[in-house]
């Protein structure tokens, strides 16, 4: 579980390595929850652990040049909190202990909007998370009759969409991430409002290369519908340069267990570097340079290009059964007529080529490692 004192220490663990982080990011698991996150429905910092509030760790945040994430949950409500004790009327029933926070009814909407416009405002929440780890077909379902189905959703989808219009409008610097179990709420409506700074909670703990290459397929689908995203890769000794690279987006963390005598900060340092150096070309135009594939025998690679900025990066995987160790890629968007000075990230001595040989005979790639990754950057040459 989280608390002030745990936090510090771990921001101070951080900035002894010499690690810039931009966002302080505070999960699941800060209010009262005895048994453990899960138990939401109580929405105040728990005492024990947060005596001062979120406030002393938002404060100690912002002191260091960082804003501060902080996660929610309002809608699943569980038995024993206090939104199920004080307003069992608000909630949607269907089985077992937890419920749903009916956002169609306007004073549980009212509630909402009001308390947690408090809490980020007292806490000095910078990006509020919103997360959503339940299915709600069955509760509005449960709550209509045979011939109402489909109301009680509709209203709540309404007030859903509300209540975030007025947090919004009451903090309009704030941001909003919608996480929802990871990515299970991209809808066209909740992205006009927020971004998913968890794309997905596929995620591997131990650097499985299944993961890795599941999330380039993130990477390879999400860009074409979907500019501003983001996800994390746990730290892992087993091909960390690999699945680091594979899980590369425009907002991006490395987590690590920073009391651990065995973590390479040279490595980490440099993959953060790394990441600083392409993340704004990622919000450039997209294009993918080899067809979808997750098979262990294929490669894998996109391209992003800002031609505003005659800059832009490419990234290239070689799955671990791919018997090529280097690949052609004819790239896109480029003025045929300039040149482009081409750096790998790993190395080698850098080049410049015209923009009609990279679109036309295309930059050839070596990846010698099954499986690898590679980072290329290139910029017009003025």
């Amino acid at each position: 579980k989280t608390s002030e004192k745990g936090e510090k220490s771990f921001i101070d663990a951080l900035a002894r390595e010499h690690v810039k982080i931009d966002y302080w990011w505070i999960d699941a698991g800060w209010y009262p929850c005895k048994k453990g996150w899960w138990q939401v429905g109580t929405w105040e910092p728990d005492p024990g652990r947060y005596p001062n509030g979120i406030r002393a760790v938002s404060d100690y945040v912002h002191a260091r040049g960082m804003k501060l994430v902080l996660w929610f949950e309002p809608e699943r409500v569980v038995a024993g909190s206090w939104l199920a004790e004080n307003h069992p009327e608000w909630l949607l029933n269907a089985e077992g202990d937890t419920h749903l926070l009916n956002l169609g009814n306007p004073e549980a909407r009212t509630w909402a909007t009001n308390h947690f416009d408090k809490l980020i405002t007292e806490q000095g929440v910078d990006v509020y998370r919103q997360d959503f780890n339940m299915d709600p077909l069955e509760y509005w379902r449960h709550n209509d009759g045979p011939d109402r189905q489909g109301l009680t959703e509709n209203l709540h989808v309404q007030g859903y969409l509300a209540y975030w219009d007025e947090l919004r409008r009451r903090h309009p610097s704030m941001l909003i991430d919608s996480c929802a179990s990871g990515g299970r709420r991209n809808d066209l409506e909740t992205m006009r409002r927020a971004v998913p700074l968890l794309r997905s909670d596929y995620q591997a703990f131990d650097g499985n290369p299944d993961y890795a290459v599941g999330n380039q397929g993130h990477t390879y689908g999400l860009s074409s519908w979907i500019p501003y995203y983001g996800t994390g890769v746990y730290y892992n000794r087993r091909g960390l340069v690999y699945s680091a690279r594979s899980y590369l987006t425009p907002v991006y963390g490395i987590a690590v267990d920073a009391r651990s005598p065995d973590i390479d900060w040279d490595l980490y340092r440099r993959l953060a570097n790394q990441w600083r150096q392409v993340a704004d070309c990622m919000l450039g135009d997209y294009y993918p340079l080899t067809p979808y594939s997750v098979e262990a025998n294929r490669w894998m690679a996109w391209q992003f290009d800002r031609p505003e900025q005659g800059d832009g990066m490419i990234q290239a995987f070689r799955h671990e059964m791919s018997n090529e160790s280097e690949i052609r890629f004819q790239l896109r968007g480029l003025d045929p007529a300039a040149k482009y000075h081409i750096v790998d990230l790993d190395g080698g001595t850098p080049t410049t080529v015209s923009g009609g040989e990279l679109l036309k005979q295309g930059l050839r790639i070596e990846i010698k490692d099954k499986p690898g990754a590679a980072i290329l950057t290139y910029i017009k040459v003025k």
